[in-house]
């Protein structure tokens, strides 16, 4: 999937591609088809630049609900002839998703447009489960027969059909067809459910890798075979090293990632820095310094793992270096820096964005430090990154770090934010947004309301309108 084209911030489209609150607010007062266009736009040509992380279709179905849109554009996007030319879930899965929400809003063209697709769509798969959750046993009965015609009856087709059910995300519907009382569907079914265990139980008795009585070189070795193999195995070789390594080995683990192997070096210096072995640091340094890539990279976020004093001393040091060791003693600071390092997590806050823009990973860490140390004076950088971020999972780590240090969040983006379309985010805002204003009392209500608002929202919001909570 290619990274997707996001709008100006400005603009409604944007808006609504980053899932911001401002999105909805101003969709709902835009010319309903200009608002309807730019909602298609967002449904049909997925913004998210990862998909598995962020949250789009829950803000998406309410827009529909609220524009009382229809679905024609949804239904020839799903239906086009690239639908068979291009596999991929991220073409589909956001409008499938969305279906999803409408279905259990009660749109009913939508359920239908869900079970459409599943009895004929390529990425059928995710529309069974979105009905999975949805639809009766009825409307998932009457799916069994174009499902399984999926599958051809030989022995090719029926190893694939066992991969599908071992490989649900949902399975309901499958348990009702193992269940069916058509003999050619249930017969079907139970044998790929046998298949698919059995096949489960072979994987389990087939472990790869390194055995109990391995040597510190045997696991060393290991992991250059995988990176040899374009496998970085240096994580989990490093945890075998902590299982077999004894204190009369640490002369070898030295050598290893001063020298050593690739991958050796990758491992020793992972297995040395989660143990805080009092070498590790400086053989960090010789490693960004005279490693390749794949050394320097590990190296690098080896010293992002440790937590001892003296690597938090060492990223005071370091955090002015022009590299990727630099960068990471910012984000060691942010994450377990003290009051004193306020102005070395700003800085290198400011110049991440500066240097990279409002969506450097980097930031992810920095944000969260500058919530954390409560660095008032970076708010204006913080509101930056909320507005222009096209992660809608940023965005929330910036709304967190300015309810920490901006005091005007509360009247301000807070209100915004029970709109947005990250849970957590909203969740944030019904604890922060301040009820003066009528459209958050009305917004609060709405969302304790909503059977499909996740419960850790909607317990926020009872803390602000229940009972017991005091009067809006």
């Amino acid at each position: 999937m290619f990274d997707p084209v996001i709008a100006p911030s400005g603009t409604l489209l944007g808006l609504l591609q980053r899932g911001r609150g401002d999105g909805t607010l101003h969709a709902l007062t835009a010319p309903r088809g200009e608002a309807l266009a730019a909602l298609n736009h967002c449904v049909l040509r997925d913004p998210r630049h990862d998909w598995q992380v962020e949250n789009r279709s829950l803000y998406y179905a309410r827009l529909y609900l609220d524009l009382n849109g229809g679905l024609d554009a949804v239904e020839a996007h799903l239906f086009d002839a690239e639908d068979v030319l291009d596999t991929e879930e991220s073409r589909t899965g956001l409008a499938l998703a969305v279906l999803g929400h409408l279905a259990s809003y009660g749109r009913r063209d939508a359920l239908h447009l869900l079970r459409r697709y599943a009895a004929h769509g390529t990425n059928w798969a995710w529309a069974l489960d979105e009905l999975a959750l949805r639809d009766d046993d009825a409307g998932l009965r009457a799916l069994a027969v174009p499902v399984l015609a999926r599958f051809p009856a030989d022995a090719e087709g029926e190893a694939e059909l066992a991969v599908a059910v071992r490989d649900a995300f949902e399975p309901r519907p499958w348990r009702l067809w193992a269940d069916d009382p058509r003999p050619s569907v249930a017969a079907r079914v139970r044998a790929a459910y046998e298949s698919g265990c059995f096949d489960r139980w072979q994987r389990q008795m087939r472990p790869t890798g390194p055995r109990p009585g391995w040597s510190v070189r045997a696991v060393l070795d290991w992991a250059q075979q995988g990176l040899e193999r374009g496998a970085a195995l240096h994580v989990p070789a490093a945890r075998c090293l902590a299982a077999v390594a004894a204190p009369e080995d640490r002369t070898e683990i030295l050598t290893a990632a001063a020298s050593g192997t690739d991958g050796a070096r990758c491992t020793a210096l992972r297995y040395l820095a989660d143990g805080n072995d009092p070498a590790a640091l400086d053989l960090i340094e010789g490693a960004v310094a005279t490693g390749p890539a794949a050394v320097a990279d590990a190296a690098v976020d080896a010293f992002e793992r440790m937590r001892s004093v003296a690597a938090v001393d060492r990223a005071r040091r370091w955090v002015h270096r022009p590299d990727p060791l630099g960068a990471a003693a910012g984000r060691v600071l942010a994450c377990r820096g003290g009051a004193q390092d306020r102005d070395l997590v700003l800085a290198a806050l400011r110049e991440a964005v500066r240097g990279e823009g409002p969506d450097a990973p980097t930031l992810w860490t920095l944000v969260d430090g500058t919530g954390r140390l409560g660095i008032a004076c970076a708010a204006p950088v913080l509101r930056h990154v909320y507005r222009e971020t096209a992660s809608s999972q940023l965005r929330g780590r910036a709304a967190r770090a300015l309810a920490a240090t901006d005091p005007s969040f509360a009247t301000g983006f807070a209100i915004e934010c029970l709109w947005d379309c990250e849970e957590t985010t909203r969740e944030l805002a019904a604890r922060h947004a301040e009820t003066g204003d009528a459209r958050v009392v009305e917004r609060l209500r709405r969302l304790a309301a909503d059977p499909a608002e996740e419960a850790e929202v909607q317990t926020a919001v009872r803390s602000r309108i229940g009972p017991d909570a005091p009067a809006l």
